[in-house]
């Protein structure tokens, strides 16, 4: 056969690779002519509408789509990389801070506390690429949202003031989007699809006499803080060696006094760099400077004699991505500045909390080896976020989440932490759900009191935190009904799941239902005068909201977390309707790990709720901060 294959391959003059026949006889076209019709429209047009546009897949950007998407609203969302995540991502690796840090009840609730708490079950591991799937899965689960990941958006079309069209580009698929929507959310972290359109936007600190802040320069600039590459080791039973690139810098010891290295696992917020240049587009120099100083502080930690303990570790990543804290501010209808944060203002437009501290850092970053890498002016409690600061002032249509918000330099300090951003994302993607259904632009929202008093409802109804504000929704029919229990404890009373508040505020009270499950069968029940219909039940459960709880390549920082299912939280139990003396099993469920549990079931008529907590994932105490019924269309 081969042979027959050599013969014919002669006969064409193409022996040996050769060829040596007439190409116009063997293809009946010219080279010239062949070539004029190889496709040069190599980028695929997709075509796309919808009602939201998210840009960034950060934590802002995913929990914005998820809101978004389920509340209703069809979503694109366009992540610039292959994971999700931002700087939480397998790609960066920081752990998501917020208002945990407080150390109060204030961690982070929501759609953010549902990722951490199925991160905490699913991932004992603790693989940062397991923690990118978790994510990966509860955006692709929503059938509301389309996902375009490896794409980046490079135009905008504008019209009246309002973004009509985006494109983006797709360089792994050749694919070019045309995406047309109501709203448009910039989740970017750097403002690029706002900055493209128009929108106005700062950059830079503002000196003292703008605001005055006394945390801001005595002179305004155009600096920032910098961005960080991150790094992990791990310790081996043997010496591993180590030998820096020749471009890695050299450092000393007094290079570290204001930097000391305690430990060298996982490493270090304070290698910061660009501060000083354009953060954006000076970026392939920054990320090389950084390579250059990570190499140089791990020669040194190997290498000096300092740290001779060091020996048996071994580099095991090395971040390429470095991680941004600050570049564009998108200027919104209120701009949040320091006293904001000191004081919390309590705004009368309030969607979302920080408490992180007032966290500056020198743009010298590890160029200013006499300055300390940080200061940080801790908060006594939580502060409030407008909603105000979440869109452009000029571009009607555009909704900002994340670090480029409506903030001063200063307030940008503390609000650009992760935790603080997911709430952000999550206020964002509800509101674009609520303006598309009510037919409002974002600035209108704020001015509707009506409006704006049921949308901050249903933003607590969805286990969005907000200071201050109590359920009175009242489309709940168990703020209507009579409460009774088993048991409670002293602190525990059960007419606590309907006061409207749901986590352990500073008041003296504990907001929940305790019963002991130690002493016998116990169970909670709502009574109502006349039967109810209803086919929703709401839950919120105690998920330890004093404790961290976030994935991280440090050990300490899981000291104080539980790596599973929270011990406080009712794992399995079932819910009862009664109607005439009898009992109808309405819910079942086993396992539960979550703080917020939605029960959807056909529409019943019922005099009396009864739940019966069969077992929690560990502790002693049966915990419901809140019971919620509905009856939806």
């Amino acid at each position: 056969m081969e042979a027959k294959r050599r013969d014919f391959l002669k006969t064409l003059g193409m022996g040996s690779g050769l060829f040596f026949g007439d190409p116009v006889t063997l293809f009946g076209k010219s080279p010239e002519e062949a070539a004029q019709e190889i496709n040069k429209d190599v980028f695929a047009i997709r075509k796309y509408e919808t009602d939201l546009v998210v840009a960034g897949g950060g934590m802002a950007g995913v929990c914005a789509a998820i809101a978004a998407a389920r509340n209703g609203s069809k979503v694109i969302l366009i992540q610039n990389r292959s994971r999700l995540g931002g700087n939480a991502s397998s790609e960066i690796r920081m752990h998501i801070s917020g208002a945990s840090v407080l150390k109060q009840v204030w961690r982070e609730t929501g759609i953010l506390e549902e990722l951490v708490l199925t991160e905490a079950v699913e991932n004992p591991q603790r693989s940062y690429e397991i923690w990118d799937y978790i994510m990966y899965d509860k955006v692709v689960s929503e059938p509301n949202i389309t996902l375009l990941l490896d794409a980046i958006v490079y135009d905008t079309t504008v019209t009246n003031n309002r973004i009509t069209q985006i494109k983006a580009l797709c360089s792994q698929t050749e694919e070019i989007y045309e995406i047309k929507a109501g709203f448009y959310a910039d989740c970017t972290g750097d403002g690029t699809m706002a900055a493209k359109a128009g929108a106005e936007y700062m950059q830079g600190r503002e000196a003292k006499s703008q605001w005055n802040e006394s945390m801001a320069e005595d002179v305004a600039d155009k600096k920032s803080m910098g961005n960080s590459l991150l790094f992990t080791s791990s310790k081996h039973d043997r010496p591993m060696p180590f030998k820096a690139p020749s471009w890695a810098r050299k450092y000393t010891a007094k290079d570290f006094v204001k930097r000391p290295i305690r430990q060298w696992e996982y490493g270090y917020w304070w290698l910061e760099l660009g501060g000083l240049e354009d953060i954006v587009k000076d970026g392939q120099k920054i990320r090389h400077d950084l390579m250059a100083t990570l190499f140089g502080v791990w020669d040194y930690i190997k290498n000096s004699g300092n740290h001779p303990e060091s020996a048996n570790w071994a580099l095991s990543w090395v971040g390429l991505i470095p991680g941004k804290r600050e570049s564009r501010r998108i200027v919104g209808d209120y701009i949040m500045k320091q006293d904001d944060a000191i004081k919390d203002q309590q705004f009368f437009d309030r969607v979302a909390y920080g408490g992180w501290p007032l966290d500056d850092h020198p743009p010298e970053g590890m160029n200013g080896f006499g300055l300390i890498p940080a200061r940080s002016i801790p908060l006594a409690g939580p502060y409030s976020i407008p909603l105000r600061s979440l869109y452009s002032k000029n571009i009607k249509n555009l909704w900002v989440a994340g670090r480029n918000v409506s903030v001063s330099h200063v307030a940008l300090s503390t609000t650009r932490v992760m935790a603080t951003c997911a709430l952000m994302g999550q206020a964002v993607g509800t509101a674009a759900a609520y303006c598309k259904k009510h037919s409002l632009d974002p600035a209108a929202l704020t001015k509707d009191n009506s409006a704006l008093n049921h949308f901050q409802q249903l933003l607590l109804r969805q286990d969005q935190g907000l200071l201050g504000v109590k359920n009175t929704d009242p489309k709940d029919l168990a703020l209507k009904s009579k409460v009774s229990a088993s048991s409670e404890t002293p602190d525990g009373n059960a007419l606590q799941v309907i006061d409207g508040v749901n986590r352990d505020v500073k008041d003296g009270r504990t907001h929940q239902w305790r019963a002991d499950l130690q002493k016998g069968n116990q169970w909670i029940q709502l009574a109502w005068d006349t039967p109810v219909t209803m086919n929703r039940i709401e839950l919120t459960m105690d998920t330890g909201l004093q404790r961290f709880l976030r994935i991280s390549p440090e050990d300490s920082v899981y000291n104080n977390q539980v790596r599973k299912a929270q011990p406080e939280t009712l794992a399995d139990y079932k819910i009862e309707g009664i109607i005439k003396g009898k009992n109808t099993v309405l819910v079942t469920n086993e396992g539960n790990y979550l703080r917020k549990v939605i029960h959807d079931f056909e529409p019943i008529e019922v005099e009396a709720l009864r739940l019966t907590p069969l077992k929690t994932n560990g502790d002693q105490y049966a915990r419901i901060f809140e019971i919620r019924c509905y009856l939806e269309k």
